[in-house]
């Protein structure tokens, strides 16, 4: 038979896509996809920079040593502007590429309203959140890369009422999902401490004058102030508890003391304590080498959060070489329940286990700012040593 022109014509352009579709399949069995999801812009934009950048930096290592499986992997990026409906949409998004995993946000109000669409697909997804709640509602595809507040506070907590001895304490919140779920399980710790609470004091994401909230804060006669906001405004509080003459101690979590808080802050840093899951500035050799690696590609130095980033990626290559095959939902089916040390994958930075809902434990520090720099003043066991 006879195939007029328009047909044949038809036919081969049939069969050219099937070959493109056949190419692109290839292709995407060839390579490992890889979303980041983060806040490139607005308030969250140091947060989610860093994390992206750990991200990246595994990525770079793990296909300069052939790979996860021997095959490699690309990372894709989208900026969330620090918007729980921009999160989501890009979250869907990504659902739609089919990618492997997803690396973010890293803001607590976006991951709680993003993660659904995740979930749905079953893609796992880690992120940097801290808000208890994250990993509270049964979701089997979500992962932590730093530690949740119902294990970081009663370490704060401990460190309050029973090493730094405080009767009193104000505490500083920024008001959302972040600021709130920390303040809800500082509380609930401190509870049945000698401390008391006799100010809670909130504050709004991008607020730029603190001057009522400190001068709150010094009203309440408290022996403390607890910080708990995001970098930007964490800086401007700090600045504002010195220009008020504040004296007494600021305690707070990692972002109290992270890097750009620091630079931000400058001098009004120096004293500043807080509890921190990771710093560059522990004394342990797989962070000190990440830190230098991270300086040398980004010229800068890292805080936490490109910490949580890099080590989560080397998580992810863990539990997909210990399932042996790309398949997503039995990557995280091991990941529940899973360890990995550093003497298996340097990348992880520090001896770390997962949990059933994703939550992670491993040890983590006390550090106090000392002339512009974290000083790591106690390590504290992860939570599974204490118990023994």
């Amino acid at each position: 038979m006879r195939f007029h022109t328009p047909l044949r014509s038809t036919l081969s352009t049939l069969a050219a896509c099937g070959l493109l579709a056949v190419s692109a399949a290839s292709q995407a069995q060839d390579n490992i996809q890889i979303a980041n999801i983060v806040e490139l812009s607005g308030a969250g934009a140091t947060s989610g920079t860093n994390f992206k950048n750990g991200v990246e930096l595994a990525v770079k290592e793990i296909n300069a040593t052939g790979g996860i499986l021997g095959k490699k992997v690309q990372t894709t990026n989208a900026d969330t502007q620090s918007n729980p409906g921009v999160a989501k949409g890009l979250t869907q998004k990504a659902v739609d590429n089919d990618v492997f995993a997803i690396f973010g946000p890293v803001f607590s109000g976006s991951i709680m309203v993003s993660m659904a669409e995740s979930r749905r697909a079953g893609i796992p997804n880690f992120t940097g959140g801290e808000a208890a709640s994250i990993t509270a509602q049964g979701n089997p595809y979500i992962f932590r890369t730093t530690a949740t507040q119902a294990t970081a506070m009663p370490q704060v907590a401990r460190y309050i009422s029973e090493q730094a001895q405080l009767k009193t304490l104000a505490i500083i919140y920024v008001n959302n999902d972040f600021g709130k779920g920390g303040l809800d399980m500082l509380k609930k710790a401190l509870d049945k401490s000698s401390t008391k609470t006799v100010a809670e004091i909130s504050t709004e994401t991008g607020q730029v004058d603190f001057t009522a909230a400190v001068l709150r804060a010094k009203q309440s006669n408290a022996d403390a102030v607890f910080v708990y906001s995001n970098e930007e405004e964490s800086a401007r509080i700090l600045r504002e508890l010195r220009k008020q003459g504040w004296t007494k101690a600021i305690i707070g979590e990692a972002t109290l003391t992270g890097q750009k808080v620091i630079e931000l802050a400058g001098e009004a840093a120096n004293g500043a304590i807080a509890h921190v899951g990771l710093t560059v500035d522990a004394p342990l050799p797989a962070i000190q080498a990440f830190r230098g690696k991270f300086e040398r590609e980004y010229k800068y130095v890292s805080d936490h959060n490109g910490m949580k980033g890099y080590s989560g990626m080397y998580v992810l290559k863990a539990a997909i070489e210990k399932v042996g095959k790309l398949d997503r939902k039995a990557v995280a089916a091991a990941l529940h329940g899973m360890k990995v040390t550093v003497a298996q994958q340097p990348g992880v930075l520090m001896d770390v286990s997962f949990d059933d809902k994703g939550d992670l434990d491993r040890d983590s520090f006390m550090v106090e700012v000392k002339n512009g720099k974290q000083v790591v003043i106690a390590t504290i066991p992860a939570l599974a040593s204490a118990k023994k």
